[in-house]
């Protein structure tokens, strides 16, 4: 493999984040938004065939008919999911910060 071809195989990789990134982080934003609207299945289609739109017509670019580098976006895509999921969670509260413990036993 020569160093024009690492070189783009990281910048697929690099594209293919962007592209999970603004895939979950847009569904993140649209359940949001659409949980509090009085039209929310407009907020859930609408989102979907943009995002949907949006990744595939990127991938079809990035992958320039090489099944490599469609597998290096998809592997960019996938860490992107994880990372937008790490980010978006709630907070997690300490297990046993609601439990008392019993000054004695029964």
């Amino acid at each position: 493999m020569t160093m024009n071809e690492t070189l783009m195989l990281l910048v697929v990789g690099a594209v293919g984040l962007v592209l999970g990134a603004v895939f979950f982080g847009g569904l993140w934003w649209t359940v949001r938004k659409g949980v509090s609207s009085p039209r929310p299945a407009l907020w859930f289609v609408g989102s979907m065939l943009l995002r949907a739109g949006i990744v595939l017509a990127g991938f079809y670019c990035v992958g320039g008919g090489q099944w490599q580098r469609l597998f290096v976006c998809l592997l960019g895509f996938i860490i992107a999911r994880f990372l937008v999921m790490r980010l978006t969670r709630a907070p997690l509260e300490h297990p046993n910060s609601h439990v008392q413990e019993a000054s004695h036993a029964p």
